[in-house]
């Protein structure tokens, strides 16, 4: 089933949000594709598609936190859309995560249970790893 609805997580397994939206993905059934973007980086025509799908802009994906951001100059609004991209693409980690992508849309789901709406099914109770039952 599965095949027929597949699923894409662009994962970062040192992040609590990334490692609980994975997790509510599975509790539903699924076994999505993951994506250790840090590891595999990211390209230029990947965040144009996933920017477009999700209708955002480089800089609502920016992650200033955790983060070089502040020190590449990103934070300041001066800093245009082609430079936000280069240096994702350069510093993988200043893409906020985690990104989904399923037939029903693209989303960063941040908090994870936004998840939800991008799967055909739920399950009917999730916890979080900090012990925070999600009941559908």
């Amino acid at each position: 089933m599965t095949e027929a609805f597949p699923i894409t997580i662009y994962h970062n397994p040192d992040c609590g949000t990334s490692r609980n939206t994975l997790g509510m993905i599975e509790a539903a059934g699924y076994a999505p594709t993951i994506v250790e973007y840090r590891t595999v980086g990211w390209t230029r025509a990947t965040l144009d598609e996933l920017l477009t799908a999700m209708r955002m802009t480089p800089r609502d994906v920016l992650r200033a936190k955790g983060s070089p951001a502040a020190e590449l100059g990103l934070l300041d609004p001066s800093a245009s859309d082609d430079a936000i991209i280069e240096a994702m693409i350069a510093h993988p980690i200043l893409v906020n995560r985690p990104i989904v992508v399923t037939p029903k849309g693209a989303k960063l789901c941040r908090p994870s249970e936004g998840v939800f709406d991008l799967l055909d099914r739920k399950p009917t109770e999730f916890t979080k790893e900090d012990g925070e039952v999600v009941r559908l």
